[in-house]
């Protein structure tokens, strides 16, 4: 529902804001407009009108702002499901295992509020986007940068507890390999709506020396986790300024999918998603001890079963054998270590 508010204004004054545009900065002649106004009182706009008075009305719609020129972002969501689908590619040489990444729905914030809930120490990755005329950053934790390194060159995949406030010149290499390859794959996931071409720009570790857009200026975050077996879920965010996609808004609005197969892939991967999220019942079958029926019935409060724990045990998958393995313990803990599938 639209509510219709009527702004009167004296016409001596120049008009200093058009209630149907984006916020914008006041220039120095409507400054100069403005407290020339303060100065003479002649900036009143509750005089009572009389009957004849000429006056210029504007319409203004309460919730009409620069969000509704992308609409629900319906395209670009499809464009982070292709590229979170596609950019696997890139970190399965450097983590050696296959990593599920997700998309989050895109939100609009001002950079100021973006930039304030980062950490002092991140990688950003300035680019820009030519065809766009604009520019793109990649946001990388250092956590997420150290877990990379750590596993291409051999080490374990778990997070480290990092306190540095710079990247160690192997770390540099591998932003560098991630950027590219993250590049590479966006211009995948942007060919079927608009051809692109990301080039690198600048780079820096603290927000604060970003130069990317105005605090003020919206931003567009598309967050993206990654899930990897043993190890806390990580995230990285690419982000758009609001202005670069301005150029293919009506695009974005469009909910028209050219890629038939990319459609298709997209169902298959949810429902993929949602087979792998099924909860299974597993366990380990360590004995099946015998007894009669006369010895059953005899059976107190304190009797003992005499049970022989075989060297190998089964391990069940809803009611299925699956595996065979050996019983042990871990930290404590009883556990079972597979040793063969059946």
């Amino acid at each position: 529902m639209y509510i219709s508010l009527h702004l009167y204004y004296n016409k001596n004054i120049k008009k200093i804001w058009k209630m149907n545009e984006p916020s914008r900065k006041l220039s120095t002649d409507e400054v100069n407009a403005l407290m020339e106004g303060l100065k003479t009182g002649d900036l009143s706009a509750s005089t009572t009108l009389k009957d004849g008075d000429s006056v210029d009305i504007k319409t203004f719609n309460f919730g009409s702002d620069d969000l509704s020129l992308l609409g629900d972002y319906y395209a670009l969501r499809l464009i982070n499901e292709r590229f979170a689908r596609m950019v696997r590619s890139v970190f399965l040489p450097l983590l050696r295992v296959q990593p599920r990444i997700s998309s989050f729905p895109p939100e609009v914030k001002s950079y100021e509020e973006y930039s304030s809930g980062l950490d002092a120490f991140m990688s950003l990755t300035n680019s820009r986007i030519d065809e766009l005329r604009g520019s793109m950053l990649t946001v990388l934790p250092p956590s997420f940068v150290s877990l990379c390194t750590s596993s291409r060159y051999g080490g374990k995949l778990e997070i480290l507890d990092n306190s540095r406030t710079e990247f160690t010149s192997t770390e540099e290499k591998i932003i560098e390999v991630i950027n590219l390859g993250v590049s590479k794959v966006l211009e995948q996931s942007w060919k079927d709506l608009t051809p692109i071409s990301i080039n690198f720009h600048s780079r820096e570790q603290n927000p604060q020396f970003a130069a990317f857009v105005e605090s003020s200026d919206l931003v567009i975050v598309c967050s993206f986790v990654m899930q990897l077996p043993k190890v806390d879920s990580m995230s990285f965010d690419i982000v758009y300024p609001l202005q670069t996609l301005k150029p293919v808004s009506s695009l974005l609005r469009s909910r028209v999918q050219s890629d038939v197969v990319e459609s298709n892939l997209t169902w298959k991967d949810k429902l993929e998603k949602a087979v792998l999220e099924v909860p299974l019942r597993v366990y380990s079958k360590l004995a099946q001890p015998i007894v009669s029926m006369s010895k059953l019935l005899r059976l107190r409060s304190g009797d003992t079963i005499n049970v022989n724990v075989e060297d190998k045990v089964d391990f069940l998958v809803e009611e299925q054998s699956y595996f065979k393995g050996e019983m042990g313990e871990v930290k404590g803990n009883a556990a079972v270590s597979l040793t063969k599938r059946l």
